[in-house]
């Protein structure tokens, strides 16, 4: 099912304050990234935008990134991983497969290949576990490339991996030593 305009636009603004900024919706998160949805609807709605339960159920739901996540009672919202703010999402360590993929732009290679992928303002550098979704990535930062990652290599040699709720893997760094373009 394709969102609509208003729920792409609550959704990004959701983005914005479960990852980023949560006083633009004047709450706070917990030591987990953990927000009290009832505060979350409250300051959404103290914004100018206008978001119920309802609608916040169905943002989470068709996201197909799936960006967020509820606790068991639904009285608890988090984004799953892309923070840059220092939240600690319980993330549990994962051997990865022998191949991973990064999606960036050509503008980026000359310092991907002097500094390796380098995590920038978020927590942990993103891969993906298929091609097709690095590509697709990519192409949200400009003309797209992607970049192989030895990703089996890496954690041999002791790099730690973690797998977010929504399949996103994670690590610190990638040294140039361990891709390929």
């Amino acid at each position: 099912m394709e969102q609509s305009k208003s729920d792409i636009r609550l959704g990004r603004f959701l983005s914005l304050v479960l990852r980023h900024d949560p006083g633009a919706a004047g709450i706070v998160l917990d030591e987990h990234g953990w927000a009290d949805v009832k505060e979350l609807l409250d300051g959404v709605n103290r914004s100018g935008r206008r978001m119920d339960m309802e609608t916040l159920e169905r943002i989470v739901q068709e996201n197909n990134k799936q960006r967020y996540a509820f606790n068991e009672s639904h009285t608890k919202i988090r984004a799953n991983q892309g923070h840059s703010i220092g939240v600690d999402v319980e993330l549990k360590q994962k051997q990865p497969p022998q191949y991973l993929y990064h999606g960036t732009a050509t503008r980026f290679l000359p310092s991907i290949h002097r500094e390796g992928i380098r995590k920038m303002s978020r927590q942990y550098v993103h891969l993906s576990g298929d091609f097709e979704t690095a590509l697709a990535v990519g192409k949200r930062h400009g003309i797209p490339v992607v970049v192989t990652v030895e990703a089996a290599a890496m954690a041999r040699d002791g790099v730690v991996f973690y797998r977010s709720e929504n399949g996103v893997w994670l690590c610190e760094h990638v040294a140039p030593k361990y891709f390929a373009v």
